[in-house]
């Protein structure tokens, strides 16, 4: 069984399996077994959420690391986000991506699908010029 080492500084968020961790000092943790975990800026708040993409990427936060219920809530709200996104936009690549993504979300990697959903909110902050790209 391989593991897997993080630094998470002071005031740093993490959230396991479902259940959000505030660290209250620098601390080092060994994950064991796994689990479903996001930290530091990985973690997108819901008043983050704020454009298309942005809401798509914490639809799959939620599908990922949410309770049961949430994360079915969250990768049938990312099936619709993205085909709304996909409706929009003009982008082939996008369109690509997103349905990569939730291919691997619907088969329980949502941690890989996250990765394409920042790829995809880098494109839309570029596109509209945003200066806060993920």
């Amino acid at each position: 069984m391989s593991t897997l080492v993080l630094e998470l500084r002071q005031g740093d968020t993490m959230v396991v399996n479902g259940a959000p961790i505030r660290f209250r000092t620098k601390s080092r943790i060994e994950l064991t077994a796994h689990a479903r975990f996001l930290f530091g800026k990985q973690i997108m708040r819901p008043e983050e959420a704020d454009s298309p993409a942005r809401r798509i990427y914490f639809a799959l936060q939620s599908a990922y690391i949410g309770t049961d219920e949430e994360r079915a809530e969250g990768l049938a709200a990312a099936r619709d986000l993205v085909a709304q996104f996909c409706a929009a936009t003009t982008s082939a690549l996008a369109r690509e991506i997103l349905q990569r993504a939730l291919d691997l979300a619907g088969s329980d990697q949502c941690y890989q699908a996250l990765k394409l959903a920042r790829r995809i909110i880098r494109h839309e902050d570029a596109v509209f010029e945003r200066g806060d790209a993920a």
